[in-house]
């Protein structure tokens, strides 16, 4: 069975879409992702969706979720990506291990700081997840 891990940010709208994305594409048959925002804004990053678009990561569901959509959710690990994240992390009734590993906000910044921030993600937080749930 597929463990459950979240990506939680403060605006859901850049960096834990991307992780959601990356995840789900390369550790998708151990694990499946989901991420949410402690303020989600509502809305997907542009530059963030272009990026997963153009690399083959994106999908439809994909979108910008309150945490209380999730919060009812049994996951398997939490993931803060974001520091305010970290300090605001609601605590979950079925979490079972919460990790934070920060990377800093690429939103408003040029393309390329949006490609960086997708690397260092699959170089820093995917083993890290395989490590913990595959």
């Amino acid at each position: 069975m597929k463990k459950n891990v979240l990506i939680l940010c403060t605006g859901n709208s850049c960096r834990s879409i991307m992780a959601e994305a990356l995840i789900n594409a390369k550790l998708g048959d151990c694990v499946d992702a989901q991420s949410s925002g402690v303020k989600a804004s509502g809305k997907v990053n542009p530059h963030a969706q272009a990026l997963l678009e153009k690399k083959g990561y994106w999908r439809e569901r994909y979108h910008s979720k309150v945490i209380e959509s999730v919060i009812d959710t049994a996951f398997d690990l939490i993931v803060t990506v974001c520091d305010h994240a970290k300090e605001s992390c609601p605590l979950f009734p079925n979490a079972v291990k919460t990790i934070h590993i920060g990377f800093d906000d690429p939103s408003g910044k040029e393309t390329i700081e949006y490609e960086k921030t997708l690397d260092l993600i699959e170089k820093e937080l995917l083993p890290l997840v395989k490590k913990e749930l595959c």
